[in-house]
């Protein structure tokens, strides 16, 4: 749910102001009212500098070191600049290390030759050539005529030097290549050295990692404190000769009670009101437990309007259940059920609530694996095994699975209409609603028509016209409120046309669940009709294969189909199901202006 929330407008004497912020910012609960204005540069390289910082802790936690206590008055400049220009340095080296690599591969043909002593024979009147040729070249009459020697070859190439004194002109039928400027011995020397720098490099970044990401972290909740400060001055108005300064904001009405409290104790003169549908209002999102798992996902999206639904709690079941029939295996859900708890007992704070979330979906996934009847890929239907003889009647088969894709589809449209219908209600009045309600009129009642016509418990057609006549009423002659009865006709009729062909496609987009369920179980299948192959291939060596090769395709079945699982729901939700939920979205997300981990807003 959106927590509700009051506009509040400050009225504070200029020589107490400062005192007034540093006391707002202590209680942490108002959201300052930014407004259409630059900010300054010092701001601006606060955030560069915060960036900086940010960037530095996301390296260092990269480094997976096990923080130790460490000092908290660490020169942070000093640290970021060491940490910074040793990156350069590692990157750096890094490049000349896959330059000396490449280096190597050119002088290892041609060995540790001796520079001093080509010298002296130049000396002496006898220089010495490098060549490279294919191997059947070098042994034809042409090159062997000469003064050469192997130096080293390959099954196709030979690496060979030729002898000759100065003043012969010898054309050899090779290609002839620069004498190297560092033996191998060289080069591989100096890449030693450089991976003993990156050696140290690491080992002082390790440290860093080790004793400075609490400090660092520190240092940003100040920066950001003093930012959020400078912010908040800016967004200032100066009132009557600067003598009194205006600050507006929102605050949530949970916090009324604190806030006024410190207002009335430094005597502040302020106004509070509630805020209109025309003002920017942040979105503060407050759910239960089981809905707070979701909540990230959502946000991927976008938070809602300050004056609409937070739809996290209505779409939070469905996402669980389609995740779980998109998966679609008993065995992959226990995986996560299992492996997610397990990793709970160690993980940190901030991970547990994504290992709920994968706990939850796994139990979906059990669910739908039962009502299929697919286990690791085994066919439950089809299989001999005497415990499930009783129990086959009860799984669904292909065709009742795609049926059941359409349903629960139908299910969250109509359900999504009903919250379209709510949220108008909140947002604009009933009378907005009704072209909704005419909606939800002709689809509940025309499909409990069919349903009831079906079971011949009623048979008599006029009661679907009157179904259709009524909901066909509220559509055409409320589809609009505000326009005059002509144009709310046409506006009615259009939105027949559009909402039967967009419910008639939205509807068809579920069939994916059955879809990839489906092919999740055959790919298990495959798997499975693979590894039993490999089993009977061979007495021994075949049961081996046979574990590696289930062990390696139902993690790769598990990772692919998880990857569809996820991304096909929350496709659903966002379009199918926000659309006739009639989401707006574009909330702007509540910042209050507080000191670091001192708000005292909880989820």
């Amino acid at each position: 749910m959106i927590v509700p929330m009051q506009k509040y407008s400050f009225l504070i004497f200029h020589q107490e102001y400062n005192s007034f912020l540093t006391d707002i910012q202590n209680i942490g609960v108002v959201h300052i009212i930014e407004k259409k204005i630059e900010i300054t540069d010092e701001i601006k390289e606060q955030y560069k500098l915060l960036s900086s910082y940010e960037k530095a802790i996301k390296f260092l936690g990269k480094r997976k070191q096990e923080t130790v206590k460490s000092e908290t008055d660490i020169d942070g400049a000093f640290v970021l600049k060491n940490i910074i220009e040793k990156q350069k340095k590692e990157e750096n080296l890094k490049q000349n290390l896959i330059s000396e690599n490449k280096e190597l591969q050119k002088v290892e043909p041609w060995g540790d030759f001796s520079k001093q002593l080509i010298e002296k024979l130049r000396e002496e009147n006898i220089y010495i050539r490098f060549f490279v040729t294919s191997t059947k070249k070098y042994y034809s009459e042409e090159i062997l005529k000469f003064n050469t020697e192997i130096v080293s070859k390959t099954k196709s190439t030979v690496y060979f030097v030729l002898t000759e004194q100065t003043g012969k002109e010898i054309k050899i039928d090779a290609e002839e290549v620069q004498l190297p400027q560092r033996t191998f011995l060289e080069i591989e020397q100096n890449i030693q050295k450089t991976k003993k720098e990156i050696e140290i490099i690491n080992d002082d970044l390790d440290n860093y990692a080790r004793t400075t990401i609490p400090a660092l972290k520190t240092i940003i909740n100040t920066i950001t404190e003093d930012s959020d400060y400078k912010n908040a001055i800016l967004n200032t108005s100066a009132k009557t000769d600067e003598k009194v300064m205006l600050l507006e904001g929102y605050a949530p009405e949970s916090t009324e009670k604190e806030l006024i409290e410190l207002l009335n104790k430094n005597h502040t003169l302020y106004i509070r009101e509630k805020p209109t549908l025309k003002d920017e209002i942040p979105v503060l999102i407050k759910n239960n437990r089981f809905s707070r798992l979701f909540e990230p996902i959502g946000k991927l999206f976008s938070l809602p309007a300050y004056s609409e639904l937070d739809l996290t709690a209505f779409f939070a079941p469905f996402f669980m259940m389609f995740f779980g029939f998109c998966l679609g295996d008993a065995g992959y859900g226990l995986i996560f059920v299992i492996g997610a708890g397990l990793y709970k007992l160690k993980a940190k704070k901030e991970i547990k609530p994504i290992l709920s979330l994968l706990q939850f979906l796994g139990l979906a996934t059990i669910i739908f694996g039962i009502i299929s009847g697919t286990f690791f890929g085994m066919n439950l239907i089809e299989t001999d095994i005497k415990l499930f003889a009783n129990v086959k009647t009860l799984f669904l088969n292909p065709d009742n699975m795609f049926n059941l894709a359409l349903i629960m589809g139908a299910i969250q449209i109509i359900f999504g209409i009903i919250v379209k219908m709510i949220n108008r209600i909140k947002q604009f009045g009933f009378i907005y609603s009704l072209s909704t309600l005419g909606w939800l009129i002709v689809l509940i009642g025309g499909t409990s028509f069919a349903i009831l016509s079906n079971f011949d418990i009623i048979s008599s057609k006029y009661i679907l016209y009157i179904i259709l006549s009524l909901g066909g009423f509220f559509i055409i002659f409320f589809s609009d409120p505000e326009i005059n009865i002509f144009a709310r006709i046409g506006k009615g009729i259009w939105d027949i046309y559009s909402t039967v062909t967009g419910i008639f496609g939205d509807l068809l987009s579920y069939i994916r669940l059955f879809a990839l369920g489906l092919s999740s179980a055959i790919l298990g299948f495959v798997i499975n009709d693979i590894a039993m192959q490999i089993l009977g291939s061979a007495p021994v060596i075949g049961h081996i294969f046979f574990v590696v090769f289930l062990l390696f395709g139902h993690t790769l079945n598990i990772l692919i189909a998880s990857l569809g699982s996820f991304v096909h729901p929350m496709r659903l939700t966002f379009v199918e199901f926000y659309k006739n939920a009639g989401f707006v979205g574009g909330g702007k997300e509540y910042k209050p202006f507080a000191k670091k981990n001192n708000s005292i807003i909880t989820q």
